[in-house]
């Protein structure tokens, strides 16, 4: 109620009532200086005790009708300017809004429209400059790629190649021992075998090296796909994914949501505990709105950030500002985990 009281259309009328007081007070302080000087027959105290609150009367109605309307006015401009600053703060900045009046609430809403516009070309610098740091990124990943394949080369001979080259000999061996000593070949070939487990972990832990993880010149929808496609092979949680048919986004744009939410299902199946997940992606209005969402155990996030998450919400974050979006969160303990990315298209 307090709070009520304190809108501007309240403001405008107490200014009105603070205006009809004083224009009482100045009024009878003149009709009694009036009457007690000059005394005229057509002034007595009754006339101005009449006159003092009729004036009263219709001057709380005008003011109460004035200020109600003029404060409804300026109230309703004043919602505009409010409505386009929420616009800007999730990042709608081609949102403009427009006056008739020549004032300074006109001036304000003005400026707010450049302020828009200047954000807008912010927004499109930043991607321009992030398609320009995928660029530089791929020509490094040419460089990687090589010195990788160099070093996959000394791993492969450094370990794998040394154990199949000691499993050939141990196992000469053991075809030598079978007709001669039984039980020497047979501890021989538990040594090929132990030989040959070591050697088949290792190279699957190469190849684990190995998988790639972007979207290789995929769209965003059939990189999603196979991502989840290979999550189910692997483990029991089940996806609801909804992805527009066409999403027409720059390759810029999709590596980084494909990561963001590479990152999201990584979080969601080393801490969460979730059997369901949902992913959503839309373009709305100019925007790109990515919703990802967990039925796991949740977490505290300004407790609990600073731990086992705050590096992969940190780079989803970063990800998601490099584009000029906006990243929120929202999880509890118990209720699961809810992450929500507006990008500018």
């Amino acid at each position: 109620m307090l709070q009520k009281l304190s809108s501007i259309r309240y403001m405008y009328i107490r200014s009105h009532l603070y205006a009809v007081f004083l224009t009482t007070v100045i009024l009878l302080s003149l009709l009694l200086t009036v009457y007690v000087l000059i005394s005229p027959d057509w002034l007595s105290a009754f006339g101005i005790f009449i006159f003092i609150l009729l004036y009263c009367l219709i001057g709380v109605v005008i003011s109460f009708y004035a200020g109600f309307k003029t404060g409804g006015e300026m109230k309703e401009r004043l919602d505009y300017l409010s409505g386009l600053i929420t616009q800007f703060a999730n990042g709608n900045y081609h949102s403009k809004i427009y006056f008739n009046e020549n004032d300074e609430i006109t001036r304000i809403g003005n400026e707010m429209n450049e302020l828009g516009g200047k954000l807008q070309n912010q927004v499109k610098s930043l991607q321009r400059m992030a398609d320009e740091k995928a660029d530089f990124a791929k020509s490094a990943h040419k460089a990687a790629v090589i010195e990788e394949r160099q070093r996959l080369a000394r791993d492969l001979h450094d370990a794998v190649s040394q154990q199949l080259f000691a499993i050939t000999m141990m196992s000469e061996a053991s075809l030598r021992q079978l007709e001669i000593d039984p039980a020497v070949a047979k501890e021989q070939l538990q040594d090929v075998a132990e030989s040959a487990l070591k050697a088949q972990t290792e190279m699957r832990a190469l190849l684990l090296h190995l998988r790639p993880v972007h979207l290789s010149g995929e769209p965003l929808r059939t990189g999603i796909k196979k991502l989840i496609d290979e999550l189910m092979e692997k483990t029991a949680m089940g996806f609801n994914v909804v992805i527009d048919d066409e999403l027409d986004l720059s390759d810029t744009v999709e590596e980084h949501v494909f990561r963001i939410i590479q990152e999201a299902l990584s979080n969601t199946l080393r801490h969460s505990k979730a059997t369901d997940v949902t992913i959503e992606a839309s373009v709305r209005s100019k925007e790109l709105f990515v919703h990802i969402s967990d039925n796991g155990a949740g977490f505290n996030v300004k407790e609990d950030t600073g731990r086992k998450t705050s590096y992969g919400l940190k780079t989803m974050r970063e990800r998601t500002e490099e584009l000029g979006g906006t990243f929120a969160i929202r999880s509890t303990k118990g209720e699961g985990t809810y992450i929500d990315l507006r990008i500018p298209c």
